[in-house]
């Protein structure tokens, strides 16, 4: 596998080796130890996660606060999605800055978010198919979340957000500077 450092210290972007032949490809979608070692990643999984939704779907931001935060590890097993990282880690260098990148069933790519970030997708095809690890459980009364247009972030979602389908909860979400974060 290969691992690739973003702009924003904590994100990775992991690509497997594939291998293809006449009767299609093989690859492993997660190992422990590949990953300790290209990436000095000790993170530990214990949930596992998946959805399936329509393009133009816009899911996020969310993240869990402390004392039980989630590092997720995501990939996409059918269609494609535009996943957004924003770091939320008060007193960090890039505090506030988000990174974005196009995840497919094609491209294989997966993307590793640390403690610390907020995380959001939106749907680019017909269709996507979201798989992703996280190392904490679901906890409700940890649970935030950003309103995903705050001005203030200037998030590209790369769909026309006039089109976008958005949960009510989403929808209500609090701007940044009004957010309970937890991150120093």
């Amino acid at each position: 596998m290969k691992v690739t450092t973003t702009p924003i210290d904590g994100l990775l972007i992991i690509e497997p080796k594939v291998h293809t032949d006449d009767r299609g490809y093989f690859f492993e979608s997660y190992n422990k130890l590949g990953l300790e070692a290209a990436g000095n990643c000790t993170t530990v999984f214990l949930q596992d996660n998946q959805a399936r939704s329509i393009k133009n779907v816009l899911r996020g931001l969310h993240y869990q606060n402390l004392p039980i935060p989630q590092a997720k590890l995501i990939r996409v097993l059918e269609g494609s999605i535009w996943d957004v990282a924003l770091d939320i880690r008060n007193g960090s260098k890039t505090f506030m800055q988000w990174y974005g990148i196009e995840l497919s069933a094609e491209n294989k790519l997966q993307f590793l978010i640390p403690h610390g970030f907020a995380h959001g997708y939106a749907v680019l095809t017909d269709t996507a198919e979201v798989f992703y690890k996280c190392d904490n459980y679901y906890s409700k009364p940890n649970e935030g979340g950003i309103y995903f247009n705050d001005p203030t972030l200037g998030i590209d979602w790369k769909i026309n957000l006039a089109d976008a389908i958005i949960s009510e909860k989403d929808q209500k979400q609090p701007l940044f500077k009004d957010a309970v974060i937890s991150f120093e």
